[in-house]
């Protein structure tokens, strides 16, 4: 490749690749575990009317905003939670009767 015809690759961009550092904290994924099963009972509650599912994804949106990370992306974020509180709203505005647990209802 002859220099002359204008290459657009920058020699003084290149950085050469560092492993992480040996005493860095491991990766979890319980934050993205845990947004993936919020949207999931999120839909579940939504498309199902189930309630339990609704408050589930609730609790899953603040156990996965507790273990995310400040460089994680907050509208991801936001939008689990809102989607798991419009769950709950809706749930409760279909049927207003206070929510049996699935236990009980056999």
């Amino acid at each position: 490749m002859s220099t002359s015809s204008g290459d657009p690759r920058r020699a003084a961009k290149v950085v050469r690749y560092k492993p992480p550092p040996e005493n860095a904290p491991p990766d979890d994924p319980i934050a993205d575990y845990m947004n993936l099963l919020g949207m999931i009972f999120s839909m579940c509650g939504l498309m199902m009317k189930l309630k339990w599912c609704a408050w589930v994804a609730v609790y899953c949106a603040f156990i996965s905003f507790a273990n995310s990370r400040v460089s994680e992306d907050s509208k991801q974020m936001l939008s689990s939670f809102m989607l798991s509180i419009s769950a709950v709203v809706m749930s409760y505005l279909q049927n207003p009767q206070p929510m049996t647990p699935p236990w009980q209802q056999f």
